[in-house]
């Protein structure tokens, strides 16, 4: 009696680790790659308005508009700065340009801080500082006020009249 060989069973073919699951694999390695992309550009206007809001034209201007009288008769208090800042800053050394658009809230409605100022041997002076009220569309110049509020410290000092009263 012969042995005879068996025919050869029918070997599936082995998958490569790609062929079994590259269905998955794509669209998760798809959505981890926008994740990452939109945490990259989270941080990167986090980095851009973090360093607005620390420069000194930026808080100069906020802490104005919070004292001004006007500004909290028309927004109520307290008032609160928004979150999306728009406008440059450009500093080099002791000297510097910003042109800022401050969004800005109160319990009684909303407005915009328009700030352009330059800075010079390390001083920022304003050349326009306006708040707009939204609901009224009331401009509110504060220069003028500082330059008024100046005015009267000086002839009260100068004159000796009433109490003196200083506010920055």
């Amino acid at each position: 009696m012969e042995l005879q060989t068996p025919f050869p069973l029918p070997q599936e073919k082995s998958l490569t680790w790609w062929q079994r699951n590259w269905k998955w694999f794509v669209p998760v390695a798809g959505l981890a790659f926008l994740a990452l992309f939109a945490a990259f550009i989270m941080l990167i206007i986090t980095i851009v308005f973090g360093m607005i809001k620390s420069s000194d034209v930026y808080k100069d201007a906020l802490a104005t508009a919070r004292t001004h009288p006007a500004v909290v008769k028309a927004l109520g208090s307290p008032i609160k700065e928004g979150i999306f800042v728009m406008g440059s800053i450009s500093v080099s050394g002791s000297s510097g340009q910003a042109d800022l658009a401050i969004p800005i809230s109160g319990p009684n409605g909303k407005g915009t801080i328009y700030a352009v100022a330059s800075k010079h041997a390390g001083q920022w002076t304003f050349s326009k500082l306006v708040v707009e009220i939204k609901a009224t569309k009331e401009i509110i110049d504060l220069i003028e006020s500082r330059e008024q509020e100046k005015t009267s410290i000086r002839f009260k000092i100068k004159y000796g009249v009433g109490s003196l009263r200083l506010s920055i």
